[in-house]
Formats: C-alpha cells, structure tokens, sequence
C-alpha cells in the first residue's frame, strides 16, 4: 500500500486576535457570500509543491504567536492582480480546526509545514487547548524544546 504524501503551508494570521475572531472572519464571510463561498488567502507567491499540498494538505494558522487552527486545502486558483501580477489564492474549506498550540516565531510569507511537524488536531469536544503560559512557551522555543 501506498502512503499518501502531501505538504502543509503554514501562515501568519494578521489582524486575528483568537481562534474565535478567525472563525468569526470565517463565518461573516459565509454570510456575505452565501454557503458556496471556500475561503481563500491571497498570496504573492505560487508553491512550487502544488502538487503536495493537492494531495492532503492544510493551512496552518499562527495566531498570536502560536499555530491554532488549520483549514484543509481545496485547490490553487490563478487570480490577476490589478497591477497585472499573477498571484495565488489559496482556496480552504469553511472548516477552522482546533489545533494544539504549537510556539511560532514571526515570519513573512508562508512557509512549508511537514506532516510530522504539524501539531495535532484537539477533539471537537475541547474549546482550547492547555497550553503552556506564552512566555514559558517561548522560551522552550528558543532552546529548541518546543
């Protein structure tokens, strides 16, 4: 038997303060555009590992310094800017997933996400998860025992 092998990308949540605000982004946005509408992020760059990601991939959100939630991916729609650049949505399902909380420092862009360094889902059944206080958490991080 085959193993399935797939990439996840992970991003900066800008401007969400919790989970709840991104679901709540989310869920506003289902309104507005009705119960068709798949989310998507908008981004400059077109991965290269299109194929990886297509094949079971998910978007890690970094919230607040920490990974929270992820949506599964769906496809990789081609959209022209209006200063004629091709870009790349990056199309979700309306599902946000609870994820343990796994410590991220800031970076630009989004970034690669292997499946064994992906933090795990939490139940539906939890609300959050028991995280570490953050400032012990970063500083796990910064030893490398995150």
């Amino acid at each position: 038997m085959l193993e399935k092998t797939y990439v996840n990308l992970i991003k900066l949540c800008v401007g969400a303060e919790s989970y709840e605000d991104q679901a709540g982004w989310i869920a506003q946005r289902m309104t507005a555009e009705g119960p068709d509408y798949l989310p998507k992020h908008v981004t400059r760059m077109w991965p290269k590992r299109e194929a990886e990601i297509l094949n079971g991939g998910s978007l890690f959100w970094v919230i607040k310094g920490a990974i929270q939630a992820r949506q599964k991916i769906v496809r990789l729609d081609e959209v022209i800017g209006k200063d004629g650049v091709r870009r790349c949505a990056i199309v979700m399902e309306p599902d946000l997933i609870r994820t343990k909380n796994a410590i991220r420092r800031p970076f630009q862009g989004w970034r690669y996400l292997k499946p064994e360094d992906a933090p795990a889902d939490l139940p539906k059944s939890r609300k959050a998860d028991d995280a570490l206080p953050k400032k012990l958490a970063l500083a796990l991080a910064d030893l490398g025992l995150s």
